[in-house]
């Protein structure tokens, strides 16, 4: 039985991977089993580490440490044994990851050669991790500090050439509204021949936080056919990817459809998606729209003598203390701090409390954003959909 715990990849070799057995023995080019994957493992070209050199050896046995070359299904923290006494060792715990950055690369066409690269680097690292965000369209890592993740991008540019530079994430902001309103949503459009004709009347209002979409079926008399109306449905859903204050989608919302016209030649689902998204542009701009940012949960244990620097510098973020706890020689201070603030908090935790404090956070909710905050967002928005238009 034998637990791997640590892989490097080599250029020219590939991923080799380090073990140490814990009972029995194992020789050079034997087949092995990997429990929690499943899978079988042959042990080609056995050896031992020996300082940067590795010495092929015949066999190991309980307490040795080895190294193995180019294994197919296996990965750190697995655990090899037989296929006839399959065993799973408890896995190594590696530190959670405590700060996110965003990485882009500096020349273009280097975005597959990244993702390889990072694939790779967490392969070496579990303390590292990776992500592309399809929503802030960034690629995400994490690691357990500012350094951590410099040496992450050094690693890139020196093992896998790839030159990539660390930016500040974005933040998914939301929006909602606080008002009702109701108007038309009328697209006409005639070209010679078959023309496009699609109307219909929606009444737009909030919903309490976390409800989500919901979608009204009000139409009497069949003044819209019945085959169009998830037609204005799919419209109103597309048009509320980008919102009325800074595009951002807009959640927590009901809409209901109740009047509208058609034409028995020039209608059809396409006039009546356009018709469902101009009647959410033209009404949701009188919906009193706000715009929403997320609240994280955060538990910060620090020794008691910074126990009020650690809450001033929470109180400074906008955050709200919901209370403290001990544990031992260390408190545990819970709050509720906007995502926005928490940008680098990991290194003026480690500065307020010279390296002794830790933190954890999740998602809490999504909150009104104060005016100001919200002016700010806006306006720096607007900037980056100029840009990606330019």
């Amino acid at each position: 039985m034998a637990q791997l715990f640590k892989t490097d990849s080599e250029p020219h070799v590939g991923d080799v991977t380090v073990f140490r057995i814990y009972s029995g023995w194992v020789r050079n080019g034997q087949d092995v089993w990997n429990a929690p994957r499943e899978a079988a493992e042959k042990l080609n070209h056995l050896c031992v580490p020996v300082g940067k050199e590795r010495l092929e050896i015949a066999e190991l046995h309980a307490g040795d440490l080895g190294v193995v070359a180019k294994l197919r299904d296996t990965h750190t923290n697995d655990t090899l044994s037989t296929k006839d006494a399959p065993v799973v060792v408890p896995k190594i715990p590696f530190p959670d990851p405590v700060i996110a950055v965003a990485v882009e690369v500096k020349q273009r066409g280097e975005e597959d050669k990244l993702s390889t690269g990072l694939h790779k680097l967490h392969e070496e690292d579990p303390t590292f991790h990776h992500e592309f965000n399809a929503e802030l369209g960034q690629t995400l890592i994490r690691g357990l500090g500012e350094r951590h993740l410099e040496i992450v991008v050094g690693r890139l540019a020196r093992k896998f050439g790839v030159h990539a530079q660390l930016a500040k994430p974005k933040v998914a902001y939301r929006e909602t509204f606080r008002g009702k309103c109701e108007g038309q949503g009328k697209h006409k459009k005639q070209t010679g021949g078959r023309g496009q004709y699609g109307d219909c009347w929606i009444r737009i209002a909030p919903l309490p936080r976390g409800s989500g979409f919901q979608f009204v079926d009000e139409i009497v008399g069949g003044v819209i056919p019945r085959q169009y109306i998830p037609a204005v449905e799919r419209g109103v859903i597309e048009a509320a990817h980008r919102g009325p204050v800074a595009g951002y989608p807009v959640v927590d919302f009901k809409v209901e459809v109740y009047d509208g016209s058609y034409h028995d030649v020039d209608s059809n689902e396409m006039s009546f998606k356009m018709a469902g998204i101009l009647a959410f542009r033209n009404v949701s701009a009188s919906c009193k729209p706000v715009l929403l940012e997320p609240i994280m949960e955060i538990g910060v244990s620090t020794p008691d003598e910074y126990q009020g620097a650690v809450m001033g510098d929470i109180s400074s973020r906008r955050g709200q203390i919901l209370g403290t706890e001990k544990e031992g020689r260390l408190t545990t201070i819970r709050a509720l701090v906007p995502e926005a603030e928490l940008d680098k908090y990991a290194t003026t935790l480690h500065s307020l409390t010279h390296g002794r404090g830790t933190y954890r956070q999740k998602f809490h909710t999504y909150e009104q954003a104060p005016p100001e905050v919200a002016g700010k967002v806006t306006e720096a928005r607007k900037q980056e959909l100029e840009e990606a238009k330019a």
